[in-house]
């Protein structure tokens, strides 16, 4: 089947990746990180292994990780204050999207998606009966908050956020929030927060859930990542955070789709997030972000805004071809210049071309450090 509910098949992400594959060339065009875990989340899921783990879970997820979740929250820098009642543990954040929107869309329903975006957005939002509504960052991909104004008509009943962003790495401040709020709190509109990298904020940055903002939460999605947290995307297990009355419209779908996530998974993360510390994370892929930024400008390549937060950096290419588009470019720096990374068109949904690629650095420093001493001898 090549088309899905007006959306053709999506396979562009894999199959850069399966062409610098083909090529030999270093890929840095997926989030995927290529470095271990920690050994003892390995240790935990042995442990669990033994143990009676291998049956369902309770549909709001294992008690003993909602517990877990609500002491890490508490703990942050902006402390997230959750009761048990508000927390959904969930296969992967595409689920979490998928099954907030099925929760409060009814057919013809409008939403907001900030573009560029994750491309499951668009289609999770059509396979619901809904209608998207594109409004595009352009320049240093901040919110025009005049020009999202007349993205909400009557028929808006969602919006959709990705803090920290993928892939321009953009993180919302408070005041981001506020101006939200301010624009809808007089209409019937949900948010649909995901905060997957949320652990990976850099500098002076730093992460601030929706959830905080006092009137947002009561008609807010909070979608986050353990795979994206511990670099076990494979475990599948998320969570969600909402409130009381939306986690119960939530779950009453959910049951029908997934029903629970990974049990022993959820065992192994539930020991392993007491002690995990994210700012060891956080300083672990600042430093990459770092190596690959340092050693970046040395090629014609040129980044306009340093990632303040995610775990990929946006460079713009112009400086090294005039007249391919960003897909073109891609694809023969990946080929002739063995290096992967993906166009930024490739997350928007109407766009052909832009300026920019898009690359990861959640590598082993070794591949970042040869990559870009790679580029740096044949550009």
């Amino acid at each position: 089947m090549d088309e899905i509910y007006g959306f053709t098949h999506y396979s562009f992400f894999t199959d850069m990746s399966e062409l610098a594959i083909r090529h030999g060339s270093f890929d840095l065009s997926l989030g995927l990180p290529d470095f271990d875990i920690d050994e003892r989340l390995k240790i935990f899921l042995k442990e669990t292994a033994e143990n009676s783990t291998h049956h369902y879970e309770p549909l709001a997820g294992n008690p003993l990780l909602r517990e877990s979740i609500i002491r890490f929250n508490a703990k942050r820098t902006h402390a997230i204050s959750v009761t048990t009642k508000e927390i959904t543990i969930i296969p992967c954040a595409t689920f979490g999207l998928y099954t907030s929107l099925k929760s409060i869309l009814n057919q013809g329903d409008e939403v907001i998606v900030i573009q560029p975006s994750y491309y499951t957005y668009g289609p999770a939002v059509v396979m619901n009966g809904g209608i998207p509504v594109y409004y595009d960052l352009d320049g240093d991909f901040t919110i025009q908050w005049d020009l999202f104004k007349k993205c909400i008509t009557k028929k808006t009943k969602a919006i959709i956020v990705n803090s920290p962003q993928n892939p321009t790495g953009k993180v919302w401040k408070r005041e981001d929030w506020n101006q939200l709020y301010e624009l809808i709190k007089d209409h019937d509109i949900y948010l649909i927060s995901e905060e997957i990298y949320d652990t990976y904020c850099y500098d002076e940055t730093e992460h601030y859930s929706s959830f905080i903002h006092r009137e947002l939460r009561e008609k807010t999605f909070c979608i986050f990542s353990f795979g994206k947290m511990f670099h076990t995307s494979g475990w599948k297990v998320s969570y969600m955070l909402a409130s009381e009355s939306l986690t119960i419209r939530f779950q009453c779908h959910q049951q029908y789709i997934s029903y629970s996530a990974n049990a022993p998974a959820q065992y192994a993360i539930a020991k392993y997030l007491d002690i995990f510390n994210p700012d060891i994370n956080k300083k672990l892929m600042q430093r990459k972000r770092d190596i690959f930024n340092e050693m970046i400008k040395e090629t014609p390549f040129l980044i306009e805004q340093p990632a303040e937060g995610s775990v990929f950096q946006v460079v713009n290419f112009r400086n090294i071809s005039k007249s391919m588009t960003d897909v073109e470019f891609s694809k023969w720096l990946t080929i002739e210049k063995k290096v992967s990374c993906l166009p930024l068109s490739a997350f928007y949904n109407s766009r052909q071309n832009s300026d920019y690629v898009r690359f990861s650095f959640a590598k082993k420093d070794e591949l970042i450090i040869q990559a870009l001493e790679h580029l740096k001898r044949n550009l």
